[in-house]
């Protein structure tokens, strides 16, 4: 084995063609070799501003399968274990099968990087991106806390961005309804549920009010697992000031605390909505603890189904949506135009947002309105919106009234849907 040969930097040497940093941790002689004199330096400089704990040589892979079964979070809130199988897919789907065998320690910010840019180029949308990264982080800082590694690789990383400005991920850049959209898209809904309450639907697909759901959300800019896991005990419909108790919320048929502290707060109800919530009581109330909003048979209502059978159907046939390629199965078929929905759940969360501008509401009042943990989120994620906003509604109740749009249908029926959007 060659002799170590001294460098210019104090407890730095070369061995062969890899370099050696030596110091002493808790009495004891310590080394590890690095594949440049630069590296070594830096290294060296961290164990001179005291992080002097040896770093440990284990694969990616041996980590992860043991840091997915006993992860526990590091905040105060520990970790939800709904959140668990989401960060273990992420990880075995996108890094395990380029990282599994190297040494964690090896890997670098340009490594992350890279991952990354593959997905990118694989067409993975920035959402699935960004819950990659949120699980490599939480992995590799959980690394630096045991000591097996110096510095977490993620941070300071950041996403590369779509390849068409245009075609970004929704969760990137709010988007909000305007009043022509709310008008057709309520009128939409109330025509299919009617036709439905004809025809007959499976139990879960059915809502004495689907058109009073999405007012709901729209009024209130509650996060749909916050409105389907809503209570008759959380709202308060007497008094001076009607309101909404966030309390909890329902994810995935599973009732859980909220996200974070914020999230518990009081949203408060216009007259109208108040009126719709105590018709609505009179005619479905479960007892205190049965659900606001459920199935037709009482069951918790299950957010992909109403997305796929009422919201979607709906948007499309009012023109919200855009149209995506999708590739054909045979090989001598070409591409195919879809329609997707441009209106989600979340899109009501945003419209929300941008009524509350409108009517004069400041960023604060925004932040709690929507359960925002910090204001600064609240203004980079809505700042587009502020100049925008919806129209000159006298607020809530104009915007989602009925009476507005009784003679919607026909105007439906005719096609004529851009004379109604002016």
């Amino acid at each position: 084995m060659p002799a170590m040969e001294k460098t210019k930097t104090p407890g730095v040497y070369k061995r062969g063609n890899r370099y050696v940093v030596t110091w002493r941790h808790r009495g004891k002689p310590k080394k590890e070799f690095f594949r440049t004199y630069a590296e070594a330096r830096e290294a060296k400089g961290k164990r001179n501003a005291g992080d002097r704990r040896p770093t440990t040589k284990v694969r990616f892979g041996s980590y992860f399968a043991k840091w997915i079964v006993t992860y526990a979070g590091r905040t105060a809130r520990g970790f939800s274990e709904s959140t668990r199988p989401e960060y273990r897919r992420a990880i075995e789907d996108h890094a395990i099968p380029t990282w599994e065998t190297w040494w964690i320690g090896e890997i670098e910010p340009g490594d992350v990087r890279d991952l990354f840019g593959a997905m990118r180029v694989e067409e993975k949308s920035t959402s699935k991106i960004k819950k990659t990264k949120a699980a490599l982080s939480a992995l590799f800082a959980t690394a630096v806390d045991d000591g097996v590694i110096s510095s977490n690789p993620v941070t300071g990383v950041r996403i590369p961005p779509a390849p068409d400005a245009d075609e970004l991920d929704e969760d990137e850049k709010a988007k909000a309804l305007t009043r022509a959209d709310i008008e057709l898209l309520l009128a939409e809904i109330d025509r299919r549920e009617k036709e439905a309450g004809r025809e007959g639907l499976p139990g879960d697909t059915k809502l004495a009010d689907w058109a009073g759901f999405i007012e709901f959300l729209i009024h209130t800019g509650l996060r749909i697992s916050e409105a389907v896991g809503l209570r008759w005990e959380h709202l308060v419909l007497s008094g001076k000031e009607p309101r909404v108790k966030v309390r909890e919320q329902l994810y995935k048929g599973r009732r859980k605390k909220l996200k974070s502290k914020s999230g518990k707060r009081d949203v408060p109800l216009s007259p109208g909505m108040t009126t719709k919530l105590l018709a609505r009581r009179r005619d479905h109330y479960g007892g205190p603890t049965g659900p606001v909003f459920s199935s037709i048979t009482g069951t918790p209502l299950m957010p992909a189904n109403v997305y796929r059978r009422v919201l979607t159907p709906a948007a499309i046939a009012v023109g919200l949506y855009t149209e995506v390629k999708v590739e054909a199965k045979g090989e001598e078929s070409e591409p195919q135009m879809r329609k997707r929905s441009s209106v989600s759940f979340h899109t009501f969360r945003h419209t929300c947002a941008s009524l509350l501008f409108d009517a004069g509401r400041n960023i604060k009042q925004v932040q709690e309105w929507l359960g925002h943990a910090d204001p600064g989120f609240t203004l980079s994620t809505y700042v587009h919106l502020m100049d925008e906003g919806v129209g000159d509604a006298t607020f809530m109740d104009t915007v989602v009234a009925r009476e507005t749009r009784r003679a919607l249908p026909a105007i439906l029926r005719s096609g004529d849907h851009a004379d109604v959007a002016q």
